[in-house]
């Protein structure tokens, strides 16, 4: 297997889409070490896959180098970074803040920026830095301005870096995701039927009315495109963001 015996982190790994990533590395016999900020959920998904779970605010840069230097002490140098941590605040532009822009970037691009520094170090033979972003950052949606912007800022980054390390052995991917069925989704769902007045199918059916398959995403997919991205024959994919998404993109 690709991640045999390798050291993979993933940020954002106490729940939905990055506690896939977790079990999807472990059963492929990866070493694990997972990030996240809610002691709890992190520490449920470290006893049911065997990863190593680590408190860690991904927008703090010295709490994320701090992590990664006792996660190397556990299962030695980083081969693969997934910068999953992410969140998403929804409100009309013109009721935006400066605040909540700030902490759309924080943590979309300012955590996936922080994990990549840390672990980028110790991929001197081979390593895959992969974030998890949204077809968000690859068009638009309303009511989620920062959100949209934070995401395609990541894409951004990711085109940039797989650029400026294409001579390394280094690949560097995004996942665009569509909807997935997560926390994330069902705080999306609630959102809309206070605010619409919606119930909940019809607030869900909102939502899955832009995939073409007429479904949410489940997060196996995205976990296996990732393990994917880890193998040797995609170690001339690069700088891409691959689109999981129904036909939605």
């Amino acid at each position: 297997m690709a991640v045999q015996g390798r050291h993979v982190v993933i940020s954002g790994g106490g729940s939905g889409v990055g506690a896939a990533l977790a079990r999807a590395m472990a059963d492929a016999g990866a070493r694990v070490t997972i990030l996240g900020r809610r002691a709890e959920p992190l520490e449920a998904v470290g006893r049911e896959t065997g990863a190593q779970a680590l408190r860690c605010d991904v927008t703090d840069a010295g709490a994320v180098q701090a992590a990664l230097a006792t996660a190397r002490e556990a299962h030695g140098p980083v081969f693969a970074a997934i910068a999953n941590a992410g969140a998403a605040r929804s409100a009309p532009f013109r009721a935006m803040t400066g605040a909540d822009l700030e902490a759309m970037l924080a943590v979309n691009l300012g955590g996936t920026v922080n994990l990549w520094q840390a672990a980028l170090p110790d991929m001197q033979e081979e390593g895959r830095l992969i974030a998890i972003a949204s077809t968000a950052g690859l068009k638009g949606y309303p009511y989620v301005a920062g959100y949209v912007a934070a995401k395609h800022a990541v894409v951004g980054l990711v085109r940039a870096l797989a650029a400026e390390l294409a001579a390394s052995p280094v690949t560097v991917n995004a996942i665009c995701p569509g909807f997935v069925e997560t926390p994330m989704l069902a705080h999306s769902v609630a959102n809309i039927m206070d605010k619409t007045g919606m119930d909940e199918a019809a607030a869900r059916a909102a939502l899955m009315a832009s995939n073409p398959q007429k479904r949410f995403i489940e997060t196996d997919e995205i976990a296996e495109a990732a393990l994917w991205l880890m193998r040797r024959g995609a170690r001339s994919v690069t700088g891409h963001a691959l689109p999981i998404s129904g036909g939605e993109i």
